[in-house]
């Protein structure tokens, strides 16, 4: 029997879908080598000029205009019914990946790659020649949980949470194809683990910090969408105890602006990045992070057991409220939207550092252990399925 062949259906809206596609690959290479392969599509911005133009929009106002994203969120929910039986927007590429590469398993890992997708896999392909399954990075239900994540006719449905799974099924999917797995993160994540001596040395000879001090990690996505500016003066008020890591994503001018202020202000002990390959480690290195709600830095900092602050300056976008929700339940993070509310966090900590200890506790009864392997195993074998029937059919 020929390789397995599985399809990833990915988005570059934020980093976390394309961070979750690269992960599935490496694990996949990691656990079965040459004998499944494994071809990642940015569906959306690759198929149509239109679905690009959403693309980059999204983008832009996350950067710019985070209230934007409420009429945008309202307008994508249209999707549901435009894609309700096959792809309109970009059909043609699609069909030609389908027709060339003749996947065993579509894996969509974005909210609009579901409905539509899977039945033109299912017309083009055969309907017992190929699967299809989702995997949903939401933390919660509610607003900001788009349907367009629910395509009921879906094989299998991987879902982070048990309240998201609860969501699904409110939203009609059947219990049955759900399962709760987790993150979806890299090998890395899960292998490079500092110890207390690990971390200490790398804060001092890699970062160049003082392991002694309190150390805010002042995060951002991909695009480099940040309040660094504001946030920074208020860490400085507290320079004696507390020091920083910041890191700039993809956007070259926060990064300059961010290294000017820091050469005038030598009193606050700062390591600057631009966009980082590492957040894994700078996440261990650092005692409470800063950052919007997107769900792969904040999955890493739950893994890692560092609480965090949630920024909802300008307002806090659909999708980012899931997580919202799913971290302040039972007062387990803070959510700051102005550089005072930093400034009377930090001041209760440095004065009562019982207060961030009792933080910290909560914070981490959200966690739960995984098996990063287990889901991989699951929708490899899902794809054998679709080979296994092909290979039944084509016999005489």
């Amino acid at each position: 029997m020929s390789n397995l062949r599985i399809l990833v259906l990915t988005s570059s809206t934020g980093g976390g879908h394309d961070a979750r596609a690269v992960a599935f690959s490496k694990w996949v290479k990691r656990l079965y080598g040459w004998s499944v392969e494994v071809r990642i599509e940015s569906m959306l911005e690759d198929s149509s000029i239109l679905n690009r133009f959403g693309v980059h929009f999204y983008n832009f106002i996350q950067k710019h205009a985070p209230w934007l994203h409420h009429p945008y969120y309202l307008l994508i929910e249209g999707l549901r019914f435009m894609n309700r039986s096959g792809v309109i927007l970009g059909n043609r590429y699609y069909t030609q990946v389908l027709e060339n590469y003749k996947p065993h398993l579509v894996f969509s890992v974005h909210d609009c790659l579901n409905r539509g997708y899977f039945q033109t896999a299912r017309r083009v392909l055969g309907p017992s020649r190929v699967r299809c399954a989702t995997y949903c990075s939401e933390f919660s239900g509610g607003y900001g949980y788009s349907t367009n994540w629910i395509e009921p006719s879906v094989d299998l449905y991987i879902s982070r949470t048990e309240t998201a799974r609860d969501y699904a099924t409110k939203l009609g999917l059947a219990p049955e194809k759900i399962r709760v797995r987790g993150h979806l993160m890299e090998p890395r994540v899960y292998e490079e683990a500092f110890i207390m001596k690990d971390r200490q040395e790398f804060q001092r000879e890699t970062l160049g910090l003082d392991p002694a001090r309190f150390t805010v990690f002042l995060a951002t996505g991909g695009t480099g969408a940040n309040n660094h500016l504001d946030l920074l003066p208020i860490v400085a008020k507290f320079a004696g105890k507390f020091q920083v890591i910041v890191v700039c994503g993809r956007n070259h001018r926060a990064f300059l602006r961010v290294n000017e202020w820091r050469k005038s202000h030598p009193e606050l002990l700062c390591h600057v990045e631009g966009y980082c390959q590492q957040m894994h480690l700078l996440v261990q290195a650092s005692d409470v992070i800063i950052t919007r709600g997107g769900t792969t830095t904040c999955a890493k900092a739950m893994h890692y057991r560092c609480p965090i602050i949630l920024n909802g300056f300008n307002g806090i976008m659909p999708q980012e409220r899931l997580t919202v929700k799913f971290f302040t339940q039972d007062e387990a993070s803070e959510v700051i939207s102005r550089p005072g509310d930093l400034e009377r966090l930090l001041k209760r900590w440095s004065d009562h550092p019982s207060d961030f200890r009792t933080l910290k506790e909560r914070f981490c009864n959200l966690r739960y252990d995984e098996d990063p392997t287990l889901v991989i195993k699951e929708l490899v074998e899902l794809a054998r399925e679709a080979a296994t029937t092909k290979v039944v059919e084509d016999s005489p």
